[in-house]
């Protein structure tokens, strides 16, 4: 079985916060730590505890965390910039081809606003483009383009150590929600490219964006080749999926809301009005109908007019 280099931490959360990697590099006083991906911002307190206590397992203060690395800039990844930076200082590198907006802070290019989302604002030293290499734990790292789920969103591959750092191209179960498709771009022919892309990596260890590390990459790249061919298959399930991801995201939020604060927000969503009109169906008769499966699958609670969500909540580290 095929394991991680001594120089990188790899932390498992949940579908509200990204996974967690950690890397170290340098000896003795100049040691050093860079982490990739920070989750979302209801859990950035979460998000430093685990890094100082891991910082801590090593000798290292906080001061010792010298960069933070974001796969793309969806909530759910880079939530913990600004409080990572506060704990730390450390300098922020995200995607160059939103350098400028994380920069003037445009929350809708960030889609922020459109997915009905949170996020710190926090600032951004230098961007990494497809074909820029960074060090980290050690290693040389190259960043790869992965559009399909985020047109901006990044692969990161390490050659020598046989790793990726997936991000939300590829999970062990599949993928991320291809978003362009909903609001009438391409994604579906860029998710079938990445996938092919990363099988044709050297690659023992994968490092997804959500969920348990991928160790046998055939079978998850076939897993994600299958479904993504059954949404191109079927224009309706697509949308469908995408409706109630967004709902089951900001039920995992705000853990409980009055039905008509899910309904306003996200009937005024260009990316449910995108998926709804796939569906034939306005914004909220499209939300509605998907909160009424949530609750027939269980995943979501209805309690006196309010939404509740039935997934437990994350631990509180130690």
């Amino acid at each position: 079985m095929p394991s991680l280099p001594a120089s990188m931490r790899f932390v498992q959360r949940d579908w509200l916060s990204s996974n967690l990697v950690l890397f170290f590099d340098g000896e003795g006083d100049s040691r050093e730590a860079t982490v990739v991906d920070t989750g979302y911002q209801r859990h950035r307190e979460l998000t430093v505890a685990i890094v100082e206590r891991l910082l801590a397992a090593e000798g290292l203060p906080m001061s010792r965390l010298r960069r933070i690395v974001n796969t793309h800039l969806h909530s759910d990844h880079c939530g913990g910039n600004a409080a990572l930076v506060r704990a730390s200082g450390a300098r922020v590198t995200v995607p160059a081809s939103l350098l400028d907006a994380v920069r003037r802070w445009d929350e809708d290019t960030l889609t922020f606003r459109d997915f009905g989302q949170q996020c710190e604002r926090f600032d951004a030293d230098e961007g990494l483009a497809p074909g820029d290499t960074l060090v980290m734990g050690g290693l040389p790292w190259r960043a790869i383009a992965a559009p399909g789920h985020d047109p901006d969103s990044l692969l990161l591959h390490c050659a020598p150590a046989r790793l990726l750092i997936s991000a939300d191209a590829l999970w062990d179960s599949g993928f991320g929600v291809i978003f362009p498709e909903l609001v009438g771009d391409s994604g579906f022919p860029e998710q079938a490219s990445v996938l092919d892309a990363i099988a044709a990596l050297p690659v023992d260890i994968a490092l997804p964006g959500h969920g348990p590390l991928i160790t046998d990459l055939p079978a998850a790249i076939a897993r994600a080749r299958s479904r993504l061919q059954a949404f191109v298959d079927d224009p309706r399930r697509s949308p469908r999926n995408a409706i109630k991801v967004m709902i089951k995201f900001m039920l995992l939020d705000h853990r409980r809301l009055p039905i008509a604060q899910v309904l306003g927000p996200l009937s005024r969503s260009r990316t449910i009005a995108g998926a709804a009109a796939q569906l034939g169906l306005n914004p909220e008769a499209a939300v509605r109908r998907s909160i009424d499966e949530l609750l027939a699958q269980a995943q979501l609670a209805l309690v006196d007019g309010e939404l509740h969500d039935n997934e437990p909540q994350p631990e509180t580290p130690r």
